[in-house]
């Protein structure tokens, strides 16, 4: 008896832990966007700002990748979707679009990607999914149209939406692509942090291509960027956006996962929005109306009833439900 009550008390300390852990990441991931939009304005393009992120948290992470250096012959595939989706695409196209709207707006709408991904499945998989995640997808499309205030025409910048957009598209690509890419043989699911390290490391590779940080006007790092006209060193954004938001909010969501059910973590990991959102709020001075407010809820709601959502009886495992990749969907991709 003695020994039951310790193990309980034990597991209990555990989801106290993995709840505190999520929280931290969530809050971690919320903060990117806040302090990336800064150094957009002081005169960083938003491919360079990603570029800065990305190698720099690869840099960090660089030993995990020698440590779990065996995944590169057992899963590359996976690595090459996490990197180029995941990380450079999700990242690239959710910078551009707070570059042109507010940051919780386009969070808001890269959490349309759990109900894209319902919709791939019904409809390209022609897989048959639940009422309940049917109407998770309808929600989230519902609260959506509040959120981006849709009775009046689109009023953000079209072309900001379509990069968040792009984001949960990304997003999607992902789970997509893992979704197909099991572990041969039965084998042991791959480390998360080991997936992490490479997807960072991918990322990196992929976007030094493109972003071409040789053309960066370095000097916007040596000078102060303003925050709703506040002065704060860029250099001091930076290492927010390198050791906080981005090694730190991975490595706490990933360990959150292992002490909570991905379900129970995929919830907390909904606060990153909300976060986001009364950051860019309280320091950005981004205030959204009452229905915008109202349609983030929806939006979450939806989100949440779309990924948790339990598949069909007639249907095989959701997309994204194996182990690393469960992990990483619980955690999210994002931002």
């Amino acid at each position: 008896m003695p020994m039951r009550t310790s193990e309980s008390s034990r597991g209990r300390s555990g989801k106290g832990a993995g709840l505190g852990l999520a929280l931290v990441s969530a809050v971690a991931f919320g903060g990117s966007g806040v302090a990336a939009k800064p150094l957009i304005e002081a005169g960083l393009d938003p491919l360079h700002v990603v570029w800065l992120r990305v190698t720099g948290a690869a840099l960090v992470m660089a030993p995990l990748a020698v440590r779990h250096r065996a995944l590169l012959r057992r899963r590359p595939a996976l690595l090459l979707g996490y990197g180029l989706l995941a990380v450079a695409g999700v990242q690239a196209c959710y910078f551009a679009a707070i570059s042109r709207i507010p940051v919780g707006v386009a969070l808001l709408v890269e959490y349309l990607a759990p109900a894209l991904v319902l919709g791939w499945v019904r409809f390209v998989q022609r897989r048959p999914v639940t009422r309940a995640a049917a109407l998770g997808v309808v929600l989230a499309v519902g609260g959506l149209a509040c959120v981006v205030e849709i009775w009046s025409g689109l009023g953000f910048d079209a072309l900001g939406l379509l990069f968040a957009l792009g984001a949960a598209c990304c997003q999607v690509g992902y789970f997509i692509l893992s979704d197909h890419g099991g572990e041969p043989g039965g084998a042991a699911a791959p480390d998360p942090l080991g997936v992490i390290a490479y997807g960072l490391l991918v990322g990196a590779a992929a976007l030094t291509a493109v972003a071409r940080p040789w053309t960066m006007d370095w000097t916007v790092l040596a000078h102060p960027a303003r925050m709703d006209g506040t002065a704060v060193p860029a250099a001091a954004l930076l290492a927010w956006i390198v050791l906080v938001a981005t090694v730190l909010a991975y490595v706490t969501g990933v360990l959150s996962v292992r002490r909570l059910s991905p379900q129970v973590a995929g919830v907390v990991a909904c606060l990153e929005a909300v976060i986001a959102t009364v950051l860019a709020w309280v320091l950005l001075g981004e205030h959204l109306s009452a229905p915008q407010v109202v349609g983030g809820v929806v939006v979450l709601l939806g989100a949440f009833i779309a990924q948790s959502s339990a598949p069909a009886k007639s249907s095989a495992e959701p997309v994204a439900s194996g182990g690393a990749e469960r992990e990483l969907a619980a955690r999210g991709t994002a931002a």
